[in-house]
């Protein structure tokens, strides 16, 4: 387990070469993987989060922050594009970028072209969780310099001991553990002490800056994590959703397209368990940041470094009857996001307008003056950091698709696909959630988060809200509109991926 980790340590020197640094900003990119709001500095009332809550409190938290397809692999093409996943052409897990529009320019890799160090410490594009632990996965190798691959206790010792609705699957599925093993010994583990290990070696490397992107797995399942971070959660302690049934009704069938058959198995005790697993893991989750962040202060980084922390998507733990993502609904669309730049923005501040995952890439080349590409279809937040008051765009779109071969999630087309692939766009502004499926033919969605933020009456056949149905389907198409390639039409894939020689960029 260890020897793969240390062959790649050894050539850290080699790749991490001296350039001027003219005083620009180190960045700090930590992702989790399936992350909702369930933070303590989300207002969750049990989920403990002390490490990302000390964050917020010196950086700006993103109140309304939404990823743009919440499933892992098209989001974070996306985000690490800068393109929406309809100029991406990436629609589905198992897939690169470099498939579709192989000479885009990603996010760490502009920061390699202007001479910053970049490393890669885990998931940033997709990885197959658990199988592909350990292993680059569906990486992109032009992205980085440096690619560390730890892998711990949980990916094989601990497997068969795992839980399972499906007995012998793990990623897709609901599935948990309570670990004997100590912190030090899991995936995300090892990987907080590999970032510590970079770290303390880029803060050596005084003349050079660096782009450090971190990719911890949890709480993606399987919700495995040392067992004292279970006991910090009595099942009895709980909730559970209630009024499925009753909530359900007014939804078209499409919303509930993500629904997995084998969900059906969920009594209530195991409902609480698979919960209590997932806060679980946000804890450990928590613990490892902490470290991280430590060891930023501790060598003297934290301010000269911007420090993102984010999500690739949200998770549901049965709102609106289902689980996990790939809905459209507030708990998978919305992700967490803080982003600390020192010197910028009044500690603890907190943005309420709506914001993407897009938005990363323009914010982060303004805030260190790297030059971005001309193309990019998100907008810096700067002005937010600034002025967490500030209005931004004023609004965030999401989208999946159903059918047709793209849903990689095991979920069933809806009713009445017959195989035909149906998109789903959803507009997120201050007040509103508007959603169309197949372009509003087969139904749409309206919640007033004012006076219903669960997001549990639609109000889109309401004739008192035709006009409001009226203008946000306006703004939505142009918003759709706008999420395409110049030519308007999505890229084609290719089973070729050509990538970016950037060995002395």
């Amino acid at each position: 387990m260890f020897s793969r980790i240390f062959s790649l340590f050894l050539v850290f020197p080699l790749v991490l070469q001296a350039a001027g640094s003219g005083g620009r900003p180190n960045v700090l990119f930590i992702i989790s993987d399936d992350l909702n709001n369930s933070l303590g500095c989300y207002g969750h009332p049990l989920v403990k989060s002390p490490n990302l809550d000390r964050l917020a409190a010196r950086g700006v938290r993103f109140d309304r922050a939404y990823c743009q397809f919440p499933l892992c692999g098209p989001s974070r093409n996306s985000m690490l594009t800068g393109l929406y996943p309809n100029s991406t052409g990436i629609l589905a897990n198992a897939q690169i970028f470099r498939q579709t529009i192989p000479k885009q320019i990603s996010l760490p890799q502009a920061f390699r072209l202007e001479g910053y160090f970049a490393g890669r410490i885990g998931k940033l594009y997709h990885y197959n969780v658990p199988n592909s632990m350990g292993t680059n996965g569906h990486d992109d190798p032009g992205s980085w310099e440096l690619e560390l691959n730890p892998v711990g206790c949980d990916r094989l010792e601990e497997e068969p001991k795992i839980f399972s609705l499906t007995p012998g699957q793990f990623g897709g599925t609901l599935s948990w553990y309570a670990s004997p093993k100590a912190d030090a010994l899991h995936t995300d583990g090892l990987q907080a002490e590999n970032a510590a290990w970079v770290l303390e070696r880029c803060a050596a490397q005084k003349d050079r800056p660096f782009f450090l992107a971190l990719g911890f797995f949890r709480p993606h399942t399987p919700y495995v994590a040392p067992k004292n971070y279970f006991d910090l959660y009595p099942e009895a302690d709980l909730p559970l959703v209630s009024g499925v049934a009753e909530d359900q009704k007014d939804l078209p069938a499409h919303a509930l397209g993500s629904y997995k058959k084998e969900q059906d198995k969920l009594t209530d005790p195991l409902r609480r368990q698979a919960i209590q697993a997932y806060f679980a893991s946000i804890t450990f989750l928590d613990a490892q940041v902490g470290h991280v962040l430590d060891t930023l202060q501790r060598l003297g980084l934290e301010e000269n470094t911007i420090v993102v922390f984010t999500s690739d998507h949200g998770y549901h733990l049965g709102e609106h009857g289902l689980w996990q993502k790939q809905s459209l609904f507030e708990e998978s669309a919305r992700v967490p996001l803080i982003i600390a730049a020192p010197g910028l923005a009044k500690a603890g501040a907190v943005a309420s307008s709506p914001v993407g995952l897009v938005d990363l890439y323009p914010t982060l080349t303004e805030l260190a003056g790297v030059k971005p590409p001309a193309n990019l279809q998100g907008q810096s937040l700067v002005p937010i950091l600034k002025d967490p008051a500030a209005p931004g765009r004023g609004w965030a779109v999401s989208q999946v698709v159903r059918g047709g071969g793209f849903n990689r999630m095991g979920a069933a087309p809806a009713v009445g696909d017959n195989g035909r692939r149906i998109s789903g766009y959803s507009l997120r502004t201050q007040r509103w959630r508007y959603t169309e499926w197949d372009e509003g033919r087969a139904g749409k969605e309206l919640y007033d988060h004012d006076s219903d933020p669960r997001e549990l009456h639609n109000l889109a056949d309401q004739p008192e809200q035709a006009q409001v149905v009226a203008d946000l389907a306006t703004q939505l198409h142009k918003a759709v509109a706008a999420s395409l390639p110049k030519d308007g039409r999505i890229p084609e894939m290719s089973s070729a991926v050509w990538a970016p020689n950037l060995t002395n960029p």
